[in-house]
């Protein structure tokens, strides 16, 4: 049995449980998917998933604990959570973004931000990011948090080009 960690995402879904978690461990390397358990009689009158309907689905992204499930359709994904995955490159970048924007909502699509096909929201962020809006320099952080606010998909090149743009003016 995996150890469990003592603070697990879990994910509310209507069905698509295993769907989802299958998807997401297609996606991201280090990852598996565990225990699922089933729901039974008990509770029917209550949950109305039929006997052996999944109820839960571990599964782990890049060594991160997640638990998806399967709870009917009262609550849906918003926006105030999301899942920010730190990357070094614009490969790296462009191959989170072309994966989990498959089926998404394109409206929701914004600074870094997705939506994925299941309705939960993803930034797709470059490691530099946080450094370069840290920066001291005024000028610098604003160019970059300017050229930022213009993107979809982040691009890496031009968050350079805006930052260091702004050291020719000084």
């Amino acid at each position: 049995m995996a150890t469990l960690q003592k603070i697990t995402s879990n994910l509310w879904f209507d069905r698509q449980a295993e769907e989802a978690a299958k998807y997401y461990t297609s996606i991201f390397k280090n990852s598996k998917i565990g225990r699922i358990t089933r729901y039974g009689k008990e509770g029917f009158e209550i949950h109305k998933m039929p006997e052996g309907t999944v109820l839960t689905v571990e599964f782990w992204l890049e060594g991160q604990q997640f638990l998806a499930l399967n709870g009917g359709p009262l609550f849906k994904f918003n926006e105030a959570v999301s899942f920010v995955i730190n990357c070094e490159t614009q490969e790296e970048i462009d191959f989170y973004w072309n994966k989990l924007t498959q089926g998404g909502d394109e409206k929701a699509q914004q600074c870094g931000w997705l939506k994925d096909k299941f309705g939960l929201s993803w930034q797709v962020t470059p490691t530099i990011l946080p450094d370069m809006l840290a920066d001291k320099d005024s000028a610098k952080s604003e160019s970059v948090m300017h050229a930022m606010m213009q993107m979809k998909k982040i691009d890496i090149a031009a968050l350079k080009k805006a930052y260091s743009n702004q050291l020719q003016h000084h």
